[in-house]
């Protein structure tokens, strides 16, 4: 009995371990390319195909730098609740700092880091130029587009697999992604009121009723990546999920 003890409390200590040191370099890495990003990328202003990045909103109009923040703010959340809060599967009374975190995984760091995971790389498959034109590559150096869009989902699914969290409401979390969702498209009609440009390429070769239909697939393609976190969650959690429903009864 001593010994399965103990060797359950080496297990839970090499892995805790192992999980802070991954919050720790999913926080460094995310908020180092935030601030690269911001200090040193300029896009080119003389090349006709750079012509749509009107100074306008900064970094601050492109989801992929908005999500960015998200993950470096999730991941340093993240590791205050790995020192502070706790990690515990199905805690009766989770501290503040762990319930912000388990909603900031399923509302918002889940979803939108898949979406913007998926639709770059997407639509770059289809035609790089029209999210990440040619021009840029000497400005926006290649690690730098791995960490804002292929670590985003790399670090999200390890974290989905070996971090436990409890879903919120179905309904407020939904709401709550979809407020995001609703004001980014506002604030990049808002961009497009002053700068006379869209935001991202392939909204310029889109008619009215085809951007209509764009943003609305986009909204609801992230609606549909909040189900997929959940049923993942509840899925790899399983017994967990049980376990936290009988002690909320």
């Amino acid at each position: 009995m001593g010994t399965a003890v103990k060797t359950n409390s080496v297990y839970g200590g090499v892995y805790g371990a192992l999980r802070t040191l991954m919050h720790l370099t999913a926080a460094v890495q995310f908020t180092y390319g935030i601030y690269y990003d911001y200090s040193y990328v300029e896009f080119p202003t003389t090349e006709p195909e750079m012509r749509i990045h009107h100074p306008f909103g900064g970094k601050f109009k492109y989801l992929t730098f908005l999500d960015a923040i998200i993950q470096a703010l999730y991941y340093i959340v993240s590791l205050v609740n790995d020192f502070v809060g706790t990690n515990e599967l199905a805690p009766k009374r989770p501290p503040a700092i762990r319930q912000f975190k388990d909603w900031l995984m399923a509302t918002l760091a889940f979803p939108v880091a898949l979406n913007v995971g998926v639709t770059f790389w997407t639509l770059y498959a289809i035609d790089r130029e029209l999210v990440f034109p040619k021009v840029l590559d000497p400005v926006f150096p290649s690690w730098l587009n791995h960490v804002l869009h292929t670590n985003i989902v790399v670090f999200i699914v390890l974290e989905l697999f070996t971090s436990y969290r409890a879903y919120p409401k179905r309904s407020k979390g939904l709401t709550g992604l979809t407020i995001f969702m609703g004001a980014y498209l506002v604030w990049i009609h808002i961009v497009k009121h002053y700068s006379g440009v869209w935001v991202y390429p392939v909204l310029e070769v889109l008619q009215l009723p085809q951007r209509i239909v764009f943003f609305v697939a986009v909204i609801g393609f992230t609606l549909a990546l909040y189900l997929v976190g959940e049923f993942l969650n509840n899925t790899v959690w399983a017994k967990e999920v049980k376990l936290a429903k009988r002690k909320s009864n």
